[in-house]
């Protein structure tokens, strides 16, 4: 088994948001250890400790020993969950899961991909991560830090799938077979969207349109103005009063011949 990290532990024994706060304001984060065989144990850590601890994790599935003053026996755990707050971004929990170094345990292992695609290098592919974390059953001794992929000979429309990662001695995949991991895709078509087209303005000098007040009408007004020296707008269809008809033309059908002039 790889060495353990250490982090430094104390045992607390008031519990309650009034309690987490009260930590926190001595730059300690509260903190719990569960594991299969034991109870759920109370502690803190201080935040430099952890913050020293996060950066020697860097990512990886590591296991950690803690170390209490109150007891002599070490506990060999793995992170599980840190709780932090989105807006101030300070640690307000961890959680911290015991294994036992001769025991199979479940963990979630970081995936690290390898390699230049041949889709990406010379098909003008791109690469697509389907699982950043998968999850995997061994023993302590043969935890790996991370799930190496090659993806070199990877072409575009192609996918690697749980089912068909390199095998690790002593590690088990829990994840469906055929859940895609890494895949080539083709890169996504750009829309080019137009630009709508203004309306184009009067010449310089030339007299803008005014509208039957006389007054100058916009530019881009729906109406039209009336053509000049239009005086009255053509008649209605079905008007009434149809117009005369031209001298010489013959009445029609069915109308009434025009009385004659008096003398």
């Amino acid at each position: 088994m790889k060495k353990p990290l250490i982090l430094n532990v104390t045992t607390r024994a008031q519990t309650g948001r009034s309690a987490s706060r009260r930590l926190r304001k001595v730059n300690r984060i509260p903190a719990i250890l569960y594991g299969k065989h034991t109870n759920p144990e109370k502690l803190s850590i201080e935040t430099p400790e952890f913050v020293r601890l996060l950066k020697s994790v860097a990512g990886r599935a590591v296991l950690i020993e803690l170390s209490r003053a109150d007891k002599p026996e070490k506990a060999l755990s793995f992170l599980q969950e840190v709780q932090r707050d989105p807006i101030t971004d300070r640690y307000l929990h961890v959680d911290l899961h015991e294994v036992k170094a001769d025991e199979k345990f479940e963990i979630r292992v970081p995936v690290h991909v390898m390699g230049e695609s041949f889709g990406v290098k010379n098909q003008s592919g791109v690469l697509e991560i389907g699982a950043h974390m998968v999850r995997i059953r061994c023993t302590p001794n043969e935890l790996p830090e991370a799930v190496d992929v090659d993806v070199t000979e990877l072409k575009v429309g192609e996918t690697i799938k749980i089912g068909e990662l390199k095998p690790i001695p002593g590690v088990i995949f829990l994840d469906d077979k055929g859940q895609p991991v890494v895949s080539c895709v083709e890169p996504v078509a750009e829309v080019v969207v137009e630009a709508p087209v203004a309306a184009a303005a009067p010449a310089e000098g030339a007299a803008a349109p005014v509208g039957a007040d006389g007054k100058p009408v916009p530019a881009g007004d729906a109406k039209a103005p009336a053509p000049a020296g239009d005086a009255k707008a053509a008649a209605p269809a079905g008007d009434k009063k149809a117009a005369a008809p031209a001298a010489g033309a013959k009445p029609a059908a069915g109308a009434k011949p025009a009385a004659p002039a008096k003398k």
